[in-house]
């Protein structure tokens, strides 16, 4: 796929490849495919003079868009894998990461090493905190420069052959998805299970070339682009994304759950196909989304390791009248399968290869309890402690321990229903005998500065529920209590 890429920005490197747009909502051509593919020729050749190549990591701090979309493609053709760290997951998690990671560069935009330096003050008021990158090893500049940033990525002057990889299938993307600080996880993607499902991604959206793509994810850019498709990225605003939209009348949009319904309450109107992942899709929300237009509104099931695993339209997860969430049939070369107590479990080429660290298993044990309806998946509920709000994943084992300041006995984060799929994320917090609420609200609010996106909505002060003969927290109870109780909201 990142081969039949490169070949199709170079057949038309005039055309557009990734458009922007204004606050107003103009459609403006962001980089063309010309400049994209030697975008991604430079960065090659600077990985290249820095010894980055087979087998090499590197650590990506950009944010989305074309420069990340070219350390990619740089990484895919000189044999790199790239660990992708996200800033908002906060400093102490971001530390843990790379110290499992481990790369041999860092490549890091200017605001994000603005972040992690001189204006650490002014990011954190955005409650963005990362750690000093230098600490992990050499660093580069992706992008223009700012004063105190690291050398910019460059290759060596008159080097106008980037190096080629060419010894088959190997690691290609890190992403790191739960665990804890003293452990995290991250799922491993080799270059053949992500050009699997790049693959069917493109069998399963058919873009046509010529007419634009709205959707910001890698598993867009690549598989569109490819075909010849441009590429918008939404605009951040809802009512820019509305304006967007209707000038734009893309042939097909990925948005998330979340800004789909911030779309729609902007009066949104869609054409074409819709999509929407990485977060539960209701029939509610797919039935207006075609009211708005659309002429199909597809719930996408997916997950960081196996990407697409089914997909439902509107029409048909309307009509089921069971029980659960039809999430649709498992996609072309997807098996489908439920253990003995009930866990959905997966395998096909886009699975992932294996865990950082761990040996390779070609199955994927969801964490989803499901049955398989008619050749079809239903969820029931999930097996493992995930909170997900906005289409993001909250693994509460991440920083629970965080919250045990001094004063603090015992601390839960939870999730709360809060609508169409979505949850509040609560933190729990049992206080000691004599301890002074101010304090520990006081010490628990520089916590929260630096959870990053994981920042809870709301604390609620109170005994943890306890189960069992070890007297354990228990989860689900302390859930059902932060539901029944407001909480002080998080600021």
């Amino acid at each position: 796929m990142f081969e039949r890429l490169d070949h199709a920005l170079r057949a038309a490197p005039d055309r557009p490849a990734v458009l922007g747009t204004t606050r107003r909502g103009t459609v403006r051509t962001w980089i063309t495919r010309g400049d994209l593919a030697d975008l991604a020729d430079r960065y090659a050749e600077g990985l290249g003079a820095r010894g980055v190549g087979r087998g090499g990591t590197i650590g990506v701090a950009v944010r989305p868009g074309p420069r990340a979309l070219a350390v990619l493609l740089a990484a895919h053709r000189v044999g790199a894998r790239v660990a992708v760290l996200d800033p908002g997951a906060g400093p102490d998690v971001l530390r843990a990461r790379l110290a499992l990671a481990r790369p041999d560069l860092v490549l890091a935009d200017a605001v994000a090493q603005a972040a992690a330096g001189w204006g650490g003050a002014l990011a954190r008021r955005a409650r963005l905190v990362l750690p000093d990158l230098a600490q992990w090893g050499p660093v580069a500049t992706v992008g223009p420069r700012l004063p105190g940033c690291a050398p910019a990525l460059r290759g060596t002057p008159g080097n106008r052959t980037p190096p080629r990889y060419t010894g088959g299938d190997g690691d290609a993307v890190i992403v790191f998805t739960s665990g804890t600080t003293d452990r995290p996880r991250a799922v491993v993607h080799t270059r053949s299970s992500l050009a699997a499902g790049m693959a069917a991604v493109t069998d399963l959206v058919r873009p046509v070339p010529g007419t634009p793509v709205l959707g910001g994810t890698l598993f867009v850019l690549v598989p569109s682009l490819a075909a010849g498709a441009p590429v918008a990225l939404p605009a951040r605003g809802p009512r820019a994304l509305a304006r967007q939209l209707r000038r734009l009348d893309p042939q097909a949009t990925y948005l998330t759950p979340p800004q789909l319904r911030a779309a729609l309450a902007a009066g949104a109107r869609f054409g074409g196909r819709v999509w929407t992942g990485s977060a539960p899709a209701s029939e509610d929300l797919l039935t207006r989304v075609k009211a708005a237009g659309a002429h199909q509104a597809w719930g996408v099931y997916a997950l960081t390791e196996l990407f697409p695993a089914a997909a439902v339209e509107q029409a048909d997860k309307a009509a089921f009248t069971g029980s659960g969430d039809l999430v649709g049939a498992p996609l072309p070369g997807v098996s489908a399968t439920v253990s003995a107590d009930g866990e959905l479990l997966l395998a096909g080429p886009a699975a992932r290869h294996r865990y950082l660290g761990a040996e390779p298993d070609p199955r994927v044990a969801t964490g989803d309890r499901a049955r398989i309806d008619d050749g079809r998946i239903v969820l029931a509920g999930r097996c493992k402690d995930m909170v997900l709000r906005r289409a993001e994943n909250i693994y509460p084992g991440l920083y629970e321990p965080a919250l045990h300041v001094p004063g603090v006995e015992l601390a839960l984060l939870v999730g709360v229903p809060a609508g169409d799929g979505d949850e509040r994320l609560v933190a729990v917090v049992q206080s000691g005998r004599g301890a002074d609420p101010r304090r520990v609200r006081t010490a628990l609010a520089e916590v929260f500065d630096r959870m990053g996106t994981a920042r809870p909505d709301t604390l609620l002060l109170t005994e943890v529920p306890l189960s069992g003969r070890s007297r354990k927290p228990d989860r689900a109870a302390t859930a059902r209590l932060a539901a029944d109780r407001p909480g002080v909201p998080v600021r």
